[in-house]
């Protein structure tokens, strides 16, 4: 029996997941503006596993959001992420934060490019383009848009945080928006499921998550 236990705060989204043999058995998450990851992210964690039915040292693997996205969400994710493979003794499995939303709109959204977007402030996003089948098609960039960016990738369903400043530019395009569809540690699952089951596991001690741009202090 695999057990894993999923966290994703690289967006505005607090969300934590536990899987069993790769499907999903608990969660709990929230969105807020306000980036409350610190207060809520263990209290979460003490949720899915008490819902669940079991302790954290019977936990197989620690999966997180290894980025792009929030510097301080990330941050928050990967040093609890990190201080509970200590504590267990358990292996650490890294997820890019974009392929895990497209993993989720893929669900939904089954025979059209997906465009994952993570909001970067203003009118720039990270961003990567996968195609139905979720192979890679546009490498993970961090993009300022326009009314014109990406039109070579149409049609395509766009989503994530910062989908929802782009729908007034793109009106009229071969592009859609699904503004519902947000970061959840429920998009790590199947990922991290098979990167367990073929030990692919992050050194605790040097992992580091992907931020893409250098963090900037005003």
């Amino acid at each position: 029996m695999t057990l894993i236990l999923h966290l994703e705060t690289s967006t505005k989204a607090c969300s934590v997941a536990l899987s069993k043999d790769g499907k999903l058995i608990a969660l709990k998450e929230s969105l807020s503006d306000e980036f409350s990851h610190s207060e809520n992210l263990t209290v979460f964690i003490q949720t899915v596993v008490k819902d669940a039915g079991i302790e954290l040292k019977d936990l197989s693997a620690i999966s997180v959001a290894s980025g792009p996205g929030s510097y301080t969400g990330l941050r928050i994710g990967v040093s609890t992420a990190k201080g509970l493979c200590y504590s267990l003794n358990k292996p650490l499995i890294a997820i890019d934060s974009l392929i895990s939303l497209a993993v989720l709109a893929k669900e939904k959204h089954l025979s059209t490019n997906l465009c994952a977007m993570i909001d970067a402030r203003r009118k720039e996003v990270y961003c990567a383009i996968y195609s139905s089948d979720l192979a890679l098609i546009k490498p993970i960039t961090a993009d300022i848009l326009d009314e014109q960016s990406y039109k070579e990738f149409e049609p395509f369903v766009y989503f994530g945080d910062g989908a929802e400043k782009m729908q007034e530019d793109w009106h009229g395009r071969n592009c859609v928006a699904d503004i519902e569809l947000h970061a959840s540690a429920k998009g790590q699952i199947a990922l991290a499921f098979e990167k367990f089951q073929a030990q692919k596991f992050e050194d605790v001690a040097y992992f580091e998550p992907y931020y893409l741009k250098d963090f900037v202090t005003k």
